[in-house]
Protein backbone atom coordinates (compact mmCIF):
# COMPACT_ATOMS: atom_id res chain seq x y z
CA UNK A 1 0.00 0.00 0.00
CA UNK A 2 1.11 3.91 -0.43
CA UNK A 3 2.71 5.19 2.40
CA UNK A 4 1.74 8.77 1.78
CA UNK A 5 4.00 11.25 2.95
CA UNK A 6 6.98 9.10 4.67
CA UNK A 7 10.94 9.16 5.36
CA UNK A 8 13.64 6.37 4.70
CA UNK A 9 16.16 7.82 7.35
CA UNK A 10 16.52 11.18 4.92
CA UNK A 11 14.64 13.79 3.09
CA UNK A 12 10.90 13.31 2.78
CA UNK A 13 9.39 11.20 0.12
CA UNK A 14 5.63 11.09 -1.37
CA UNK A 15 4.31 7.86 -2.05
CA UNK A 16 0.94 8.34 -3.53
CA UNK A 17 -1.25 6.87 -6.42
CA UNK A 18 -1.31 9.73 -9.15
CA UNK A 19 1.42 11.60 -8.31
CA UNK A 20 3.91 11.71 -10.75
CA UNK A 21 7.68 10.40 -9.59
CA UNK A 22 11.06 10.18 -11.00
CA UNK A 23 12.97 7.45 -9.86
CA UNK A 24 16.62 6.41 -10.30
CA UNK A 25 18.01 3.05 -8.79
CA UNK A 26 21.27 1.48 -9.77
CA UNK A 27 23.74 -1.32 -10.09
CA UNK A 28 24.90 -2.56 -7.03
CA UNK A 29 28.94 -1.96 -8.19
CA UNK A 30 28.01 1.54 -9.94
CA UNK A 31 29.15 3.97 -7.01
CA UNK A 32 30.67 2.47 -4.49
CA UNK A 33 29.63 3.39 -0.65
CA UNK A 34 33.17 4.37 0.53
CA UNK A 35 33.02 6.54 -2.15
CA UNK A 36 29.66 8.25 -1.23
CA UNK A 37 30.46 8.16 2.46
CA UNK A 38 33.79 10.32 1.36
CA UNK A 39 31.49 12.46 0.18
CA UNK A 40 29.19 12.96 2.99
CA UNK A 41 32.39 13.55 5.00
CA UNK A 42 33.31 16.17 2.73
CA UNK A 43 29.76 17.91 2.83
CA UNK A 44 29.26 18.07 6.64
CA UNK A 45 30.22 21.36 7.31
CA UNK A 46 27.49 23.03 4.09
CA UNK A 47 23.93 23.65 4.92
CA UNK A 48 22.13 20.46 4.74
CA UNK A 49 19.85 21.20 1.54
CA UNK A 50 22.95 22.26 0.00
CA UNK A 51 25.00 19.35 0.96
CA UNK A 52 22.23 17.49 -0.37
CA UNK A 53 22.07 19.31 -3.68
CA UNK A 54 25.71 18.82 -3.82
CA UNK A 55 25.91 14.87 -2.83
CA UNK A 56 23.45 14.37 -5.90
CA UNK A 57 25.18 16.20 -8.32
CA UNK A 58 28.36 13.77 -7.67
CA UNK A 59 26.63 10.67 -7.66
CA UNK A 60 24.85 11.55 -10.80
CA UNK A 61 28.36 12.56 -12.38
CA UNK A 62 29.90 9.31 -11.14
CA UNK A 63 26.89 7.00 -12.20
CA UNK A 64 26.94 8.81 -15.79
CA UNK A 65 30.99 8.24 -16.03
CA UNK A 66 30.04 4.65 -16.31
CA UNK A 67 31.99 3.16 -13.31
CA UNK A 68 31.56 -0.71 -12.45
CA UNK A 69 31.08 -3.41 -14.44
CA UNK A 70 28.18 -1.69 -16.67
CA UNK A 71 26.11 -4.74 -17.21
CA UNK A 72 23.54 -2.70 -18.94
CA UNK A 73 25.44 -2.10 -21.58
CA UNK A 74 24.63 -5.31 -22.86
CA UNK A 75 22.08 -5.17 -25.55
CA UNK A 76 20.21 -8.28 -23.77
CA UNK A 77 20.86 -6.84 -20.35
CA UNK A 78 18.77 -3.07 -21.01
CA UNK A 79 16.08 -5.02 -22.83
CA UNK A 80 15.70 -7.06 -19.69
CA UNK A 81 15.41 -4.05 -17.76
CA UNK A 82 13.31 -2.29 -20.10
CA UNK A 83 10.64 -5.42 -20.71
CA UNK A 84 10.62 -4.92 -16.75
CA UNK A 85 9.78 -1.86 -16.86
CA UNK A 86 6.70 -2.01 -19.72
CA UNK A 87 5.38 -5.21 -17.97
CA UNK A 88 3.56 -3.79 -15.62
CA UNK A 89 2.75 -0.22 -17.64
CA UNK A 90 -1.06 0.44 -17.23
CA UNK A 91 -2.12 -1.46 -14.25
CA UNK A 92 0.64 -1.24 -11.24
CA UNK A 93 1.76 2.44 -13.04
CA UNK A 94 1.82 4.73 -16.12
CA UNK A 95 5.65 5.11 -17.42
CA UNK A 96 6.14 8.28 -19.13
CA UNK A 97 9.57 7.99 -19.85
CA UNK A 98 12.84 5.72 -19.02
CA UNK A 99 16.64 5.50 -19.90
CA UNK A 100 18.38 2.10 -18.98
CA UNK A 101 22.46 3.65 -18.40
CA UNK A 102 25.05 1.35 -18.60
CA UNK A 103 25.12 1.34 -14.68
CA UNK A 104 21.82 2.69 -13.69
CA UNK A 105 18.18 3.69 -14.90
CA UNK A 106 16.18 6.64 -14.62
CA UNK A 107 12.40 6.65 -14.83
CA UNK A 108 9.14 8.80 -14.41
CA UNK A 109 5.96 7.06 -13.58
CA UNK A 110 2.83 7.64 -12.16
CA UNK A 111 1.83 4.75 -9.36
CA UNK A 112 -1.79 3.73 -9.71
CA UNK A 113 -3.60 2.46 -6.94
CA UNK A 114 -2.78 -0.23 -4.55
CA UNK A 115 1.51 -0.98 -4.73
CA UNK A 116 3.97 1.11 -3.31
CA UNK A 117 6.88 2.77 -5.20
CA UNK A 118 9.09 0.76 -3.02
CA UNK A 119 7.30 -2.48 -4.42
CA UNK A 120 7.43 -1.17 -8.16
CA UNK A 121 10.76 -1.04 -8.01
CA UNK A 122 11.34 -4.02 -6.13
CA UNK A 123 9.85 -5.84 -8.51
CA UNK A 124 11.72 -4.37 -11.22
CA UNK A 125 14.84 -5.05 -9.76
CA UNK A 126 13.67 -8.95 -8.96
CA UNK A 127 13.02 -9.61 -12.36
CA UNK A 128 15.62 -7.98 -13.98
CA UNK A 129 18.45 -9.47 -12.26
CA UNK A 130 16.49 -13.13 -12.48
CA UNK A 131 17.07 -12.43 -16.35
CA UNK A 132 20.55 -10.94 -16.13
CA UNK A 133 22.16 -13.64 -13.89
CA UNK A 134 20.47 -16.01 -15.92
CA UNK A 135 22.18 -14.94 -18.94
CA UNK A 136 25.28 -14.86 -16.95
CA UNK A 137 25.53 -17.99 -15.22
CA UNK A 138 25.31 -16.38 -12.03
CA UNK A 139 22.89 -15.43 -9.04
CA UNK A 140 22.64 -12.80 -6.20
CA UNK A 141 21.61 -9.02 -6.34
CA UNK A 142 22.97 -7.21 -8.90
CA UNK A 143 20.88 -4.08 -7.75
CA UNK A 144 22.04 -1.25 -5.06
CA UNK A 145 19.53 -1.86 -2.02
CA UNK A 146 17.79 1.14 -2.64
CA UNK A 147 16.59 3.75 -5.13
CA UNK A 148 16.10 7.70 -5.45
CA UNK A 149 12.90 8.94 -5.91
CA UNK A 150 12.21 12.38 -6.38
CA UNK A 151 8.08 13.82 -6.48
CA UNK A 152 7.11 15.66 -9.58
CA UNK A 153 6.04 19.13 -8.13
CA UNK A 154 4.80 21.18 -10.75
CA UNK A 155 4.72 21.59 -14.83
CA UNK A 156 8.19 23.02 -14.83
CA UNK A 157 9.99 19.95 -12.72
CA UNK A 158 8.25 17.82 -15.01
CA UNK A 159 9.53 19.40 -18.05
CA UNK A 160 13.02 19.20 -15.90
CA UNK A 161 13.12 16.01 -15.66
CA UNK A 162 11.89 14.73 -18.68
CA UNK A 163 14.94 16.34 -20.38
CA UNK A 164 16.92 14.78 -17.49
CA UNK A 165 16.08 11.58 -18.29
CA UNK A 166 15.99 11.94 -22.43
CA UNK A 167 18.84 13.37 -22.50
CA UNK A 168 20.74 11.31 -19.90
CA UNK A 169 23.13 8.98 -22.26
CA UNK A 170 23.91 12.72 -24.46
CA UNK A 171 25.08 14.34 -21.15
CA UNK A 172 27.44 11.06 -20.51
CA UNK A 173 28.73 11.38 -23.82
CA UNK A 174 26.75 7.55 -24.89
CA UNK A 175 25.03 9.29 -27.91
CA UNK A 176 25.23 12.56 -29.93
CA UNK A 177 21.14 12.78 -29.92
CA UNK A 178 18.61 11.50 -27.30
CA UNK A 179 16.92 9.93 -29.57
CA UNK A 180 19.78 7.48 -30.57
CA UNK A 181 20.01 5.94 -27.49
CA UNK A 182 18.61 2.24 -28.21
CA UNK A 183 16.85 2.28 -23.94
CA UNK A 184 15.05 5.22 -23.67
CA UNK A 185 12.13 6.82 -24.16
CA UNK A 186 12.88 9.48 -26.65
CA UNK A 187 13.94 6.94 -28.88
CA UNK A 188 10.38 4.99 -28.71
CA UNK A 189 9.19 8.96 -28.99
CA UNK A 190 11.17 9.35 -32.59
CA UNK A 191 10.16 5.82 -33.83
CA UNK A 192 6.39 6.69 -32.62
CA UNK A 193 6.71 10.00 -34.91
CA UNK A 194 8.75 8.73 -37.66
CA UNK A 195 5.89 5.58 -37.94
CA UNK A 196 2.78 7.99 -37.65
Amino acid sequence: MHKGWHSRGYLPHLDAPGELQALTFRLRDSVPKKVVERWRRELLLAPAAEAAGELKKRIARYEDAGYGECLLKVPQHAEAVESCLFYADGSRYRLLDWCVMPNHVHVLIAAVEGMSLGEIVRCWKTYSAKIINQSMGRKGSIWEEDYHDRYIRDEAHLHLARSYIRLNPVKAGLCARAEDWPWGSAARLSEGQQSG
